[in-house]
């Protein structure tokens, strides 16, 4: 009788677990900043959409998971992760080694240059000598303002972070800002090729420093997660190979070469 008890209660605790505690295995959270297209944003309906979207979506097929995505800022997006909000961070994130000392990162996945916006015909370039006096705007928390403010701030550039790009756009077009460090396609799809774009245009050639723009866009997940690091490395390696990363990004950033090596 005392064991049917035990076997009874034993049965309404499995029955009052939630039924997403047995999901966590085969269920994927991405925390994703939306307002970055064409690696991600939302269409008309508010459906998620992009480059990293239908990446993301690839990968959890490849590896038997099932993909949710959770929204927050850029900046906020190592927080969250290591706050357990999601699983990993699937959000244009280039691995660079100030990243690596809080987060770990799957193999590179795919790798796109930053360039300047300012208006066509400014004389601006991506140097600290012409742009000293001026005004440039950069997504907080991203790489680009690592590279300007370590660049170009200590040369008498006037480096201006904002939580969201569509507001650097707004204040270029309205003469705030001079101009805007960003990664190429974003800066293309996002901007370049709007209405509000007009009169602008890439200034100057693609800037580097692998030390602080890193070695390409990653997914970040949290330090010692190692299962699911190498989870997700397989599936990647896989989409690599059959080429469907490469057919992924023809569609959403042209004959741009994303290539790894």
């Amino acid at each position: 009788m005392n064991r049917m008890k035990i076997w009874l209660a034993l049965a309404c605790a499995l029955a009052s677990v939630p039924t997403a505690a047995f999901a966590e295995a085969t269920t994927l959270r991405f925390g994703i900043e939306a307002q970055y297209p064409p690696f991600e944003s939302k269409d008309a309906s508010g459906r998620l959409q992009g480059l990293d979207i239908d990446v993301g979506n690839a990968v959890c097929k490849e590896a038997h998971l099932t993909c949710s995505w959770v929204e927050t800022s850029f900046d906020g997006l190592i927080p969250a992760l290591e706050g357990r909000k999601f699983d990993a961070i699937n959000s244009a994130m280039n691995a660079t080694e100030k990243r690596r000392e809080a987060i770990d990162f799957t193999t590179v996945i795919y790798r796109v240059p930053s360039q300047l916006i300012a208006r066509a015909g400014s004389g601006l370039a991506a140097t600290p000598e012409v742009l000293k006096g001026r005004h440039v705007g950069v997504l907080q928390g991203s790489i680009q303002e690592a590279f300007a403010k370590a660049h170009w701030a200590p040369a008498g550039v006037d480096v201006v972070s904002y939580q969201d790009q569509n507001q650097v756009y707004a204040d270029l077009v309205a003469g705030r800002l001079d101009a805007t460090l960003v990664l190429a396609p974003a800066g293309q799809k996002g901007f370049l090729s709007q209405a509000n774009g007009k009169g602008f245009a890439f200034v100057g050639q693609p800037v580097r420093d692998d030390r602080i723009l890193g070695s390409g866009i990653a997914f970040g997940v949290r330090k010692g997660d190692d299962a699911l690091r190498k989870q997700l490395d397989a599936a990647i390696e896989k989409l690599q190979a059959d080429g469907t990363v490469k057919s992924l990004a023809r569609k959403y950033l042209g004959d741009l070469d994303v290539s790894t090596k």
